[in-house]
């Protein structure tokens, strides 16, 4: 059993490490639904969840993951075009986190890196996710695609972080309270949404100079490895029915159709706004679950 490191999911949960080939993941289990956690941004983990994870526990089995490099998770070594990063690496830890809970076929979740994760799991593993829904993202190469001088402004980590380490590391570990309080704030446009527990988890986390390295070489493998992994599926969309869900406030609403976007990589999709920023699970818990309620299978 994993020492619980934050009282916020932590009731009537079970806090264990498993252990997979590659790596080991921080995973908390509920009761009835695989809520798989995106990570909003660094450094966010788990706990990103603690408003929706108890309502949901009602009615599905929760299983909260950190994925690798975050949280309490293992930080492998990034690997030849950081391919221990790669979205495929973190899916598979996903695919393999449930199958020894025992289950074969699931609906999932992903906020931000979560989400990314998810939409390669969608195409890796079409007979295994039910059901997909995926936070405040449209697909990283098409925003990549569309970037110009005010999204690079506003998500300037996307190519802050992807510079040769240690140059990011370094600067971020100066003080890292400092840049992920800007950072928090910036992204959320509803005041006090991350409350003072969930920010001093994930402070503790991204002090730890193995987390800073391991976000750096998530963002790495999505200008390296992920997009020749997506080069695979060109022509080919992802199968499963998806509900995309976006800020209304947020940079990706405003600057992307998001629904658009995801028509181009997904063959059963509709989505909408809630009137919040990125931090969707934070900042309008009762719109998520709403939503969430409407589109998963009980």
């Amino acid at each position: 059993m994993l020492t619980c490191t934050s009282s916020l999911v932590s009731n009537n949960n079970l806090y264990v490490p498993v252990a997979l080939p590659s790596t080991r993941l921080s995973v908390v289990v509920g009761h009835h639904f695989y809520c798989y956690t995106g990570i909003q941004r660094p450094p966010e983990t788990h706990v990103a969840w603690h408003k929706v994870a108890g309502p949901l526990a009602k009615h599905f089995t929760v299983v909260l993951t950190d994925l690798r490099g975050y949280g309490d998770s293992s930080k492998p070594d990034g690997g030849l075009d950081h391919i221990n990063y790669s979205k495929r690496a973190m899916g598979i830890d996903q695919v393999e986190v449930m199958y020894s809970l025992g289950f074969s076929r699931f609906q999932a979740v992903g906020h931000d890196r979560g989400a990314r994760v998810l939409h390669q799991m969608m195409l890796d593993y079409p007979q295994v996710i039910e059901r997909a829904v995926v936070l405040d993202i449209a697909p990283a190469t098409l925003m990549y695609d569309h970037t110009n001088q005010e999204f690079a402004t506003r998500y300037f980590w996307w190519f802050f972080h992807i510079q040769p380490a240690p140059l990011p590391e370094c600067m971020i570990g100066a003080v890292p309270s400092l840049y992920l309080l800007t950072h928090l704030e910036e992204q959320s446009k509803t005041p006090g949404a991350v409350t003072p527990g969930a920010f001093a988890e994930y402070l503790r986390c991204y002090q730890n100079p193995a987390c800073v390295h391991a976000v750096c070489n998530d963002y790495r493998a999505s200008v390296t490895i992920d997009k020749k992994i997506h080069d695979e599926f060109k022509g080919h969309k992802a199968e499963p029915p998806l509900l995309v869900i976006w800020g209304e406030y947020g940079t990706v609403g405003q600057l992307f159709n998001v629904l658009a976007l995801w028509h181009e990589e997904a063959a059963n999709v509709q989505g909408y706004s809630l009137p919040c920023g990125h931090l969707i699970a934070e900042e309008d818990p009762k719109g998520l679950l709403k939503a969430l309620s409407n589109f998963l299978i009980v």
